[in-house]
């Protein structure tokens, strides 16, 4: 795979359609090996298993949200005290089905503390609550925004980068545009970012260096020969 080769948010999401529907690879998969590929990089974060160590997952009500909740998981079962700020009502993320209802039931049953948080006042007392917390999980906001973004999330972006604890970024930075690297108005400053598939057109531009700190690629079980195929004929029709 061209390394050097990044994608923007149609081709990702083209990627996605391609995997799941041509591929039969269902959606669940994708999300769980996205959620586990952080949690991996969390626990080189915590420097160790994650053991004892506090952590905030913030969460939106999308995928991005339940690739957090995957995230949550397994560093619960790594042994952190976690807890999980859903930025919307958690009935409203299940009415919604699909894979990440299934794994908000899964860290329910878990017994993860799940915060539900719909105003900004309540998510800037909730992320100030965690001042204590050894790393932040940003989960909030994938690929796929385009325009600026909104209340709640720009409260709990202002409180993330206040926080002092490092920044893991799931897929992007919130707030980040995919395609051009630049804030969508406001956006979270990563220490860390783990990407999916293929590296992020906006995470490749020089602007994007401040926001998302240092960028990993992790696979998630796109095929190989899908993801080859596309960048392929986008490089051919990019020239």
């Amino acid at each position: 795979m061209d390394d050097a080769f990044a994608v923007n948010r149609e081709q990702i999401r083209e990627l996605d359609r391609i995997a799941i529907e041509e591929y039969d690879v269902p959606g669940v998969i994708l999300m769980e090996n996205a959620g586990r590929a952080c949690a991996e990089e969390a626990r080189r974060m915590l420097e160790g298993e994650g053991a004892d160590r506090c952590v905030a997952v913030l969460c939106g009500r999308g995928n991005n949200g339940g690739d957090g909740f995957v995230v949550a998981r397994h560093l619960a079962n790594a042994g952190a005290d976690v807890t999980v700020l859903l930025l919307a009502g958690a009935a409203r993320v299940l009415e919604r089905g699909g894979e990440t209802a299934i794994n908000l039931r899964i860290i329910r049953k878990m017994g993860l503390r799940i915060e539900e948080l719909e105003t900004p006042d309540a998510v800037a007392r909730a992320v100030r609550a965690h001042a204590g917390a050894d790393l932040l999980v940003d989960a909030l906001l994938g690929t796929g925004l385009s325009g600026p973004v909104r209340e709640p999330f720009r409260a709990a972006i202002e409180a993330l980068n206040r926080h002092g604890a490092p920044v893991l970024a799931v897929d992007i930075p919130s707030g980040l545009d995919c395609d051009t690297g630049e804030p969508l108005g406001i956006a979270v400053r990563a220490a860390r970012t783990v990407t999916f598939a293929v590296n992020k057109l906006g995470l490749s531009r020089p602007a994007a260096g401040s926001w998302a700190g240092t960028v990993t690629v992790a696979e998630i079980s796109i095929p190989r020969v899908a993801i080859m195929q596309k960048l392929k004929q986008w490089q051919a029709e990019a020239q």
